[in-house]
């Protein structure tokens, strides 16, 4: 590591820098941010949890500040031509990873002179259609709801002075890349060009050479997927098992904070609720749940008044919270790239982390792909017998994920489903028995006369007396054929002799 006194940075950067407490530069940070702030494109690949972020927001604070204060600082290039409309595009595929670059943009910038805005579905619209009529210096989007503010004209992207996609791998993998070769069409090409990620995908630097970039390509221990702060484990446990081994896990491990990943959105219900009934602090996080009350989830976790997460992947990426100290897998992902971003939200900014993966019958194709992906093979954890919890409220295998969940307000925003084991009311049903005063109804019977004669149909219209018209004379040599096979062949080639001779 190296101090940040090196990279000779603008004072009100660096003090933003010493009173957030950091004084050492990471591997990324010291390689990307001379080469960032020279202006030049960079394709920059590190591990989660080191510090990608500031990898590009302090260099590019750099290049505003040395642009706006005129001042020469060596080895930073200012932005040409730059206007009050100019703006810094970053692009990311989540909204909570959104909320964390802005968080971090705030931590580092001057707020009197830098302005952002972020921008990302399942919020109305006039907030930030207001802000970006103001203009902003940095706009913090994903790409689906950028598109739809610049169809209607509220973003202007020829006025993007810099676009960096950050996790741009996971905007592929998202099914993003069309959208964003979209942007890109519109977006200047002698703009800078900055592409971070954790993982390594080749279809983002094609499309980074397609649109005329030539990225400096910085790679950190590629060859080593984890960090040195994580150590993670496997526990081959059966199926049914799961349930006590991560009460047993999260019961027998100091933690201030603990994240709880699945692989599928109907099983995060059913988590918390597990965990909650068995008097644990836990809330659920996933695509299933409104803006508003992921925001509130989130807030409450990283607060500490919730002190488990249960997620999917959806916030396997870029969630930055330094207290969290336990990662439990509870399925081990399908893709193995994503077992890099799980275990990446513990031991960050050189805290020590653990990492457990519960692995079953239905996990084996999935730990084989990991190991072959790590090209290691994952160092096998237990807990002794003495140590499990035997005694809890049952798993709800049957907890709809559509039921009861309540927001930190305490209002239901699901309906909640029917306990599975509770028998439901039923009203009893007795003999029918028929009342003394009944009488049955006298129904007289219709008799219908069928011994009435029909008359003739006779119509009221009068009586056309014209003769018919006669046939075209086109049809003159016709003849008239007979209802035999023979005679018919005849007629009908009579009938085409004569049409040729009309």
């Amino acid at each position: 590591m190296s101090d940040f006194n090196e990279f000779n940075l603008d004072e009100k950067i660096s003090s933003k820098i010493e009173a957030l407490g950091y004084t050492e530069a990471t591997k990324i940070q010291l390689k990307a941010i001379p080469i960032v702030q020279a202006g030049k494109d960079v394709s920059g690949l590190a591990q989660t949890g080191t510090g990608k972020t500031a990898a590009f927001l302090i260099p590019t604070l750099q290049r505003l500040y040395a642009t706006w204060d005129g001042v020469e600082r060596e080895g930073v290039k200012p932005f040409e031509n730059w206007t009050s409309r100019s703006t810094i595009l970053i692009l990311v595929p989540t909204r909570e990873l959104a909320e964390q670059v802005s968080t971090n943009l705030k931590e580092l910038s001057d707020e009197e002179t830098v302005s952002f805005v972020t921008v990302y579905g399942g919020v109305a619209y006039e907030k930030q259609k207001k802000l970006l009529e103001k203009g902003s210096t940095f706009i913090i989007a994903t790409p689906g709801r950028l598109i739809d503010l610049y169809k209607e004209k509220f973003f202007d992207p020829t006025q993007v002075k810099s676009v960096i996609f950050d996790e741009a791998d996971r905007m592929f993998d998202m099914g993003f890349k069309d959208d964003m070769k979209f942007l890109l069409d519109r977006i200047p090409r002698d703009r800078q060009f900055l592409v971070f990620s954790a993982t390594l995908n080749f279809d983002v630097l094609t499309v980074a050479y397609e649109y005329g970039s030539d990225p400096v390509e910085i790679e950190i221990d590629r060859s080593l997927p984890r960090t040195d702060q994580v150590k993670d484990e496997v526990l081959h446990v059966g199926q049914n098992e799961k349930p006590m081994f991560l009460m047993s896990l999260l019961n027998s491990k100091e933690f201030e904070q603990a994240i709880v990943f699945t692989n599928f959105v109907r099983n995060v219900p059913r988590i918390e609720k597990f965990l909650q009934i068995n008097g644990l602090k836990a809330l659920g996080l996933s695509s299933a749940l409104s803006q508003s009350l992921r925001t509130k989830v989130m807030d409450s976790f990283r607060s500490g008044e919730t002190n488990i997460l249960v997620a999917t992947d959806v916030a396997a990426r870029g969630l930055d919270i330094e207290n969290v100290d336990i990662v439990v897998n509870y399925e081990l992902p399908d893709d193995s790239e994503n077992y890099v971003h799980r275990i990446g939200r513990t031991g960050r900014a050189g805290r020590d982390g653990l990492a457990f993966s519960l692995s079953s019958e239905k996990d084996v194709e999935a730990l084989k792909r990991l190991e072959i992906f790590l090209k290691s093979k994952l160092e096998i954890g237990w807990i002794e017998d003495t140590a499990l919890i035997k005694n809890f409220k049952p798993f709800p295998y049957t907890y709809d994920p559509q039921s009861k969940i309540k927001d930190l307000s305490g209002k239901n925003n699901r309906k909640e489903s029917r306990d599975p084991n509770k028998k439901t009311f039923q009203k009893d049903k007795k003999p029918y028995k028929e009342s003394k005063n009944y009488k049955p109804s006298e129904h007289k019977e219709k008799k219908h006369n069928f011994e009435k004669k029909q008359e003739p149909y006779q119509s009221n219209q009068p009586v056309n007396s014209k003769k018919r018209p006669a046939a075209s004379s086109r049809y003159k040599n016709f003849t008239t054929v007979s209802s035999s096979k023979g005679s018919a062949k005849k007629g009908v080639i009579s009938k085409i002799l004569g049409l040729f001779s009309s």
